[in-house]
């Protein structure tokens, strides 16, 4: 099966003050039709370059952006235009336009490929009802919430039936409650409309949350990719260890100078640490804990404080017992 997106060697340079940026360096990225993927980066890593270069909205300096069999990079002003159309995008700050209603911001796309009213409108309503909003058309932008406005703008980035949706950090300005319900939202878009999502994030949360697969970049490059789930159990690289790995400031002196990391994978089905602590009769501290419940099984990782001579006899009982687990310094564990 061809990637619906291939990127291949992408560059993105810019001439400033005292030479050249290199923002982008030999990125090369394989996305499939109904992945939700992940780009995830610290600030300034150049992750939100790489998504405005997929779409074009920055032109590479070298190397391929190929949607759907056409190379981007290569086509005419006027072909751009036409495969702009399938592929939406929506930003950290709505961009929404505020002298318009709900549905005049939605109609916007629609009006510039000059679909006709009667044919929009009903285009528009089926759309403000997939993203629960029926009972705002006439509101403003002024008027609505965070999460409303950013509602409003996947309502908006869907009117043309775009077979992959763009999504520059679409949560970072929500809190908690309302980025789980976006999220929620564009899991149920990919799965009922079959769009492709891509998604740009400083947060591994986010990532492990929505995203089948992953990209990590650093320093303009890509570092690490895969499976979100084989990259959170086995993070390679530092940048990811540093992504994963919680810091937090924790204090690393508790019960011993060992740490194991304990990784759930939905197969634990037992009460882990109070049996090592029982079986083992061994004290520990528990660091950090990341885990959730999906279908009625634990996914996540525990980071656990031990005593130094208790370390390869808590490994081999973890071992023994199926349960995925790996020693952690305090480097990997401190940001």
């Amino acid at each position: 099966m061809e990637p619906i997106i291939k990127i291949e060697n992408l560059s993105k340079d810019y001439k400033i003050k005292n030479g050249i940026l290199h923002a982008l360096i030999g990125i090369n990225i394989d996305i499939f039709k109904g992945d939700i993927y992940g780009i995830i980066g610290l600030s300034g890593a150049g992750k939100s370059t790489l998504i405005r270069c997929i779409n074009l909205l920055e032109k590479p300096t070298d190397g391929s952006i190929i949607f759907d069999g056409k190379d981007l990079t290569k086509i005419n002003k006027k072909e751009l235009l036409k495969e702009r159309q399938k592929i939406g995008m929506i930003f950290q700050n709505f961009n929404l336009l505020d002298q318009r209603n709900v549905y005049k911001n939605v109609a916007y796309p629609l009006e510039i490929a000059g679909v006709k009213k009667d044919a929009a409108k009903d285009k528009i309503l089926s759309l403000l009802n997939i993203v629960g909003l029926s009972d705002k058309i006439y509101s403003y932008p002024s008027e609505l919430s965070g999460g409303q406005k950013q509602r409003v703008a996947i309502a908006r980035a869907l009117a043309n039936d775009p077979s992959v949706l763009l999504c520059d950090e679409p949560t970072s300005a929500l809190d908690p409650n309302t980025t789980n319900q976006i999220l929620d939202l564009l899991k149920k878009i990919n799965k009922e409309l079959g769009v492709t999502i891509i998604i740009i994030t400083h947060e591994m949360r986010i990532i492990d949350a929505i995203c089948n697969k992953v990209s990590i970049i650093d320093n303009s490059s890509i570092v690490e990719e895969g499976n979100v789930s084989d990259i959170f159990k086995h993070p390679k690289s530092n940048i990811a260890k540093e992504l994963i790995l919680p810091g937090n400031d924790l204090k690393l002196d508790r019960v011993g100078n060992s740490y194991i990391r304990i990784i759930y994978d939905g197969n634990v089905t037992k009460p882990i640490l109070a049996n090592l602590i029982i079986d083992l009769k061994c004290e520990l501290s528990i660091l950090s804990s990341n885990t959730k419940t999906i279908d009625g099984k634990e996914y996540g990782q525990i980071i656990i404080q031990i005593p130094d001579d208790k370390q390869n006899e808590i490994l081999n009982y973890l071992k023994e017992n199926n349960i995925e687990a790996e020693e952690v310094t305090k480097n990997d564990i401190r940001s």
